[in-house]
């Protein structure tokens, strides 16, 4: 393993928890809209990751990817408004599933794993540049 692939390792972590903090601002910004683009309620977005092989297959090193963007099947919420213009016809309206509670979890713990990379690559950096400096 390259000395090197640390910073593919951490970059390829930080490209995807980026991608899962654009999915958790999507799903809070639709949050409480009860009709999308589509015309339906709005269904809440999860990203699955995969790993990735780095260096070729004999160095053993992965990184992670975004293997897809799911839409998660938990049931739709269901409000009472009979004054709702798009109520049915018993006064409920159907509202997206997103769990804003959860959504801020899966906001922090992105953004801590992205800072935790960026942390990594910081300190790879620092030993390398420590170890240009030994013979001096």
């Amino acid at each position: 393993m390259s000395l090197f692939n640390v910073f593919n390792i951490a970059g390829s972590a930080m490209t995807a928890q980026s991608q899962r903090l654009n999915t958790v601002a999507s799903n809070l910004a639709n949050a409480d809209s009860a009709t999308s683009s589509t015309g339906q309620p709005y269904r809440a977005k999860q990203v699955v990751f995969s790993a990735m092989p780095l260096g070729g297959s004999r160095s053993g090193s992965a990184g992670v990817k975004v293997a897809g963007v799911i839409e998660d099947p938990s049931p739709m919420k269901r409000m009472y408004d009979p004054k709702h213009p798009l109520a049915d016809a018993q006064g409920f309206v159907t509202m997206p599933n997103v769990n804003v509670v959860e959504e801020m979890v899966n906001m922090i713990s992105a953004s801590r794993s992205y800072q935790n990379n960026a942390d990594m690559m910081n300190t790879a950096k620092t030993l390398l540049m420590k170890t240009l400096t030994l013979g001096q």
